[in-house]
């Protein structure tokens, strides 16, 4: 009785051997698979914008159209997920810029490289102009980004480099501005959009002199 009792845990420890191992390269390849989804979306989404289709997406992953909608049951789910990423990624790029020494400079860098996302990504565009997709993430980047530029704007105030009566509300503004340049048509293959941003700029550093602005 105990050797058939040892061949049978010998058996079961097996199948759950092989019960584990079967499950660790399935496991594996769904995360690979959810990673194909989310860098095809991004790079659909970038070109085509949000008007874009999980059909779209799973040609380009080069993946079943079913193995897309088993990950994401519809389009506003997909970009939801890339676009937390994608603002999570400029949170980052914002956190970072509270570590320079200049503010207002470092706010300005911020922006540049920020807006040169948006520059080659029309859905990141039209999710900052429209505000279509929504989601717990999104509202969580956003919220990261608005803080760190609340930090960046309070500290050029104080060390006497920004303009008199800016404030944080005027950020989205310049940002709706700056991403109406980027859409009109371009006939220079340089980008005309870092021209204004550098206008923009200089309008908001504090200069002598300068007039004061309407309130809003």
């Amino acid at each position: 009785m105990s050797g058939d009792r040892e061949a049978e845990e010998a058996d079961a420890a097996r199948e759950t051997t092989s019960a584990a191992s079967t499950a660790r390269p399935l496991r594996r390849d769904a995360e690979l698979n959810r990673r194909r989804i989310l860098q095809a979306g991004r790079e659909v989404f970038a070109a085509r914008g949000l008007q874009a289709t999980l059909n779209d997406v799973a040609h380009h992953a080069a993946l079943g159209v079913g193995t897309v909608y088993r990950k994401y049951p519809d389009k506003q789910a997909l970009a939801e997920a890339v676009y937390a990423e994608e603002l999570d990624e400029i949170a980052v790029m914002a956190r970072e810029a509270r570590d320079a020494d200049d503010a207002f400079d470092a706010l300005a860098d911020f922006l540049e490289k920020a807006l040169a996302r948006a520059a080659h990504n029309r859905g990141l565009r039209e999710l900052m102009r429209q505000g279509s997709v929504e989601g717990a993430g999104l509202t969580r980047a956003r919220q990261a980004i608005t803080a760190h530029c609340e930090h960046l704007l309070a500290r050029a105030r104080t060390e006497g480099a920004l303009r008199a009566g800016v404030t944080e509300a005027d950020l989205a503004p310049i940002a709706a501005m700056i991403d109406a340049v980027m859409a009109m048509p371009a006939e220079q293959p340089s980008q005309p959009w870092r021209r204004y941003l550098v206008i923009v700029l200089d309008g908001l550093r504090a200069h002598p002199g300068q007039a004061e602005l309407p309130d809003l």
